[in-house]
């Protein structure tokens, strides 16, 4: 074990089990990710004017006060519309000790659904960014951009991780794991003090399917069901030529992958940074946060791509093979899980190449 880092799975456990974590229910059974936890939907959701931040001195209440528009029941579920802001309060909340903070992403399937989701606390000053020693509610902001979707209480759009210090390896620490763990496989990598880089894959594969632009206009998905829906009702599958490149279209919405295979051995996290203008006018990932196990062989997970969620600000933008699209950030975990991401959990995504979330079937 080590000073400080992500807290694993059963620290996780022992938070509930000190009250520094409790919920409206109990745990479902495959709620405790190897390094993280997932957070419910309660029992309404309020659409507002606006996104917000609470600000010091102000709770989500306050501010929900001031900008909801109404009330929604989602106790037998309902659909959340694109476009829209809605604040739902969570079946999860806090009692942090002094010395443990937490930060949240959206979950895997909520990135590739295009549903962007922020944690939020009372008198918080940053999303998705809980202090040491909160102590009160939690709230998630969920904005469909381009799907309609449906949800309900208990449903699973975020999750959140705990950490007892910051332990981000360096450009030095990251260069000799990389030497002895192999991080990302493919060419040499670049590595710095933002991490190690990814690159976009164009190549194709037999077909030349390259990746899957979001449709608009089309029936809602229920976010609880898998394995549901037709891929080509929602994606535009996409196919290069001999350019090997592609032209991002402002505010559209694609799906790509990674050219590298990704490696999180056991006692570390990995993290893709989601905005990097160094690289690009646009964002290359939503959720972002990859579980202890992620394509480690021993767990199933040889040759996992990182699954990329793209979408362009402002202007169009040239995307071509190989090329630089963000940074993979590795931090140390306070201990090894007991179980890891893959085979122990049934993992959604292990072993993955390009693929689309759990909702769509086969592939």
């Amino acid at each position: 074990m080590t000073s400080g880092g992500i807290l694993p799975d059963s620290a996780i456990r022992a938070l509930f089990e000190g009250a520094a974590l409790s919920s409206g229910r109990a745990l479902d059974a495959d709620q405790i990710q190897p390094a993280s936890l997932d957070l419910r939907l309660g029992e309404k959701a309020f659409r507002v004017r606006a996104s917000f931040m609470p600000g010091k001195g102000c709770t989500v209440t306050d501010k929900l006060e001031q900008l909801k528009l109404h009330e929604i029941d989602l106790a037998a579920g309902a659909v959340l519309e694109t476009g829209c802001v809605y604040i739902v309060p969570l079946l999860e909340t806090l009692a942090l000790p002094a010395d443990i903070a937490a930060s949240a992403n959206p979950k895997s399937s909520t990135g590739r659904l295009d549903i962007f989701t922020r944690v939020m606390t009372d008198h918080g000053v940053e999303f998705d960014k809980i202090p040491a020693g909160y102590r009160g509610p939690l709230y998630l902001e969920v904005s469909p951009r381009t799907f309609p979707i449906v949800v309900r209480t208990g449903s699973r759009l975020s999750q959140v991780r705990f950490r007892s210090a910051v332990t981000v390896l360096g450009a030095v620490e990251l260069a000799a794991l990389h030497e002895a763990e192999t991080l990302v496989a493919g060419d040499e990598p670049i590595i710095n003090q933002a991490g190690i880089a990814v690159s976009v894959d164009l190549s194709g594969d037999a077909d030349g399917l390259v990746g899957y632009r979001g449709k608009h206009h089309t029936a809602v998905i229920d976010v609880d069901r898998r394995d549901a829906l037709d891929v080509l009702d929602f994606w535009e599958p996409l196919h290069v030529r001999d350019r090997k490149e592609l032209i991002l279209d402002p505010d559209e919405f694609y799906i790509l992958v990674s050219r590298e295979a990704v490696h999180v051995p056991p006692l570390y996290a990995a993290e893709m940074t989601p905005f990097d203008p160094l690289v690009g006018e646009f964002r290359v990932h939503y959720a972002g946060f990859f579980d202890p196990g992620f394509g480690h062989s021993a767990a199933g997970g040889s040759g996992s791509r990182a699954v990329l969620e793209v979408r362009s600000h402002e202007v169009p933008f040239v995307l071509e093979d190989g090329q630089t699209v963000g940074r993979l950030v590795y931090e140390r975990m306070q201990a090894r899980p007991e179980h890891l991401y893959g085979a122990d959990l049934k993992s959604n995504y292990q072993a993955q190449g390009l693929k689309l979330s759990k909702h769509f079937r086969s592939q």
